[in-house]
């Protein structure tokens, strides 16, 4: 047994493994108590996704076979079927601007003043999940669920939360993540149910009595069995807990192209937890090209040119939309990633008026809210939300008329690939990875935001390129070397900048990863799960 494993009881005689240490106040997160019920639902429900996940690769396989993948047969009379999803709560009614941000001590605390209707603490795509940074993200939420959280600056400033403060959700981490360093019958536990099981038994009562409740984001579900199974554990819970059905509610993510042909099942099979559904459109991009990966005649252009007013992209958006709505659920815009520029006014009117437009358009198409990334754009995107959108939401907005099909969704998007689109996917990603490597998951890389996602469509992109010879706008193609001389110009430039933070070790075993993930035959599903198997216990977020 590791120096630092300790062994929860349990009920039932079984045990959970954790391999870390347990420190300060780590111990409250994970009593005795806690860690049994996170057992239980691994007990209950580990089997379930393990098989569940088995089943992944379905959709790319009826690609490859040649079969136009087309909504589920077996499901055509809930598509057909006249139901809704429950009202939402109060404090969900209005949810016009919602900030994400990881689950570090001060971003919590800004993100909830930042005049965002909804904050979403995000232990998946901005978060590093070392042992020390997830179990302090759990103190953290623990403290501000009850309002006692502060953070003393090293300058000396403090942080406290206003009289007035954003709804609280949390998005536990995806059902393809383990969480390593806790195990079950020599196993890792699933990282959803752990992150999940942790916030909901510390704080779930505490949310009831304070008039809110326990509200989720769901993140990379591929079938509607993956919600159900999130509907069983909500299930479960809530007796478990004594909390009457329906105290959890979640808006699923719909980040997956599978997902897409299936936003009503989705909606349908969380049931009386369901409050809508959200455009995660920068994971949904690297579904795209993951589910197309093996196709030369389906080469994505550059990044920057995949817009939303990109068809297959509109598509997307109007289906969630017309779905969501039909049912009585919300549907939630996408992320701007767009932080302000300081001491460059031009850069910074520019970046704004492109954050305006995308939520203009939002507002216009019916969506109910929107995700941005920096609190200086809450104000931006809220006045575009209270000049387009009379009431709390757009709910009972009549549908757009003409219906989303299989071929709408599917539309692969033309133009071209260009050198700097290879150089720019080099950098971000290798950015990226060395920050995560280091504890780090929310990164501002050219004056975006980036999180995960960005890291899975730029290195999806290279090797999807690197395998076919992608034509090079102004002739030549794409190929490991030319990938791998952006890669060293990328790597010396980083080493070389001033005051980045950059350790010689991270930036290595990025630029070793990225290189390996990149030009391998192999396609890896997530690189995060890959990084993960090389990712040190930095100390990232702090207990604070």
């Amino acid at each position: 047994m590791p120096p630092h494993s300790r062994k929860s009881p349990s009920a039932g005689g079984a045990r959970l493994e954790l391999l870390r240490p347990v420190e300060v106040r780590s111990a409250e997160v994970l009593s005795p108590a806690a860690l049994e019920f996170v057992e239980e639902l691994e007990a209950r429900f580990g089997g379930v996704r393990r098989a569940l996940l088995r089943r992944r690769g379905a959709f790319r396989a009826s690609l490859t076979a040649g079969r136009a993948p087309d909504f589920p047969v077996e499901t055509a009379s809930i598509r057909a079927s006249d139901w809704r999803v429950p009202s939402p709560p109060n404090d969900l009614e209005d949810r016009r601007v919602e900030i994400t941000g990881p689950v570090d001590r001060k971003m919590i605390i800004n993100a909830l003043n930042s005049g965002a209707r909804v904050f979403m603490a995000d232990f998946e795509d901005s978060h590093s999940p070392t042992w020390i940074g997830t179990v302090a993200g759990q103190v953290h939420l623990i403290d501000a669920v009850r309002r006692r959280i502060e953070y003393r600056s090293p300058d000396g400033r403090v942080y406290r939360l206003n009289e007035r403060t954003a709804t609280l959700m949390v998005r536990p981490r995806g059902w393809h993540l383990d969480e390593r360093h806790v195990h079950r019958g020599g196993r890792p536990v699933s990282a959803s149910l752990f992150d999940f099981g942790l916030f909901l038994f510390h704080n779930a009562a505490e949310l009831r009595r304070r008039g809110t409740g326990p509200y989720f984001y769901l993140p990379k579900i591929e079938h509607y069995l993956e919600a159900r199974l999130w509907n069983d554990v909500f299930s479960h819970s809530e007796e478990a807990l004594g909390l009457p059905p329906g105290t959890i509610r979640a808006t699923v993510l719909i980040e997956t192209l599978p997902a897409a042909f299936q936003m009503d099942e989705i909606l349908w099979e969380l049931r009386e937890h369901s409050v809508g559904l959200n455009c995660g459109r920068w994971d949904y991009l690297f579904s795209f090209i993951k589910q197309y990966r093996d196709d030369p005649s389906s080469l994505f252009p550059d990044r920057s040119l995949l817009a939303m007013s990109t068809p297959f992209l509109t598509a997307y958006s109007r289906l969630l939309i017309d779905t969501c709505h039909r049912r009585g659920a919300h549907a939630m815009g996408g992320m701007a990633a767009q932080i302000p520029i300081r001491g460059d006014p031009a850069a910074s009117e520019e970046a704004l008026a492109k954050v305006a437009a995308d939520k203009e358009r939002e507002v216009r198409a019916g969506h109910d809210g929107t995700w941005v990334a920096h609190p200086g754009l809450v104000a931006l995107a809220q006045g575009i939300f209270d000049g387009g959108m009379a009431g709390p939401n757009q709910i009972d907005r009549p549908p757009s008329g003409s219906r989303v099909g299989p071929s709408d969704l599917l539309a692969i998007p033309r133009g071209p690939v260009s050198r700097e689109g290879v150089r720019r996917n080099a950098r971000v990603a290798l950015r990226y990875l060395e920050s995560w490597l280091r504890g780090v998951g929310c990164v501002p890389i050219d004056h975006l935001m980036e999180d995960a996602a960005t890291v899975e469509i730029a290195r999806s992109q290279l090797w999807q390129w690197i395998r076919h010879g992608a034509p090079l706008d102004g002739g030549g193609r794409v190929d490991r070397a030319l990938f791998r001389s952006y890669l060293e110009s990328e790597t010396e430039a980083y080493r070389h900048e001033a005051e980045t933070g950059v350790l010689p070790g991270s930036l290595a075993a990025a630029g070793t990863l990225l290189d390996r993930v990149v030009t391998s035959r192999r396609f890896e599903e997530f690189i995060t799960s890959v990084a993960y198997r090389q990712l040190e216990d930095a100390p990232s977020g702090g207990e604070g």
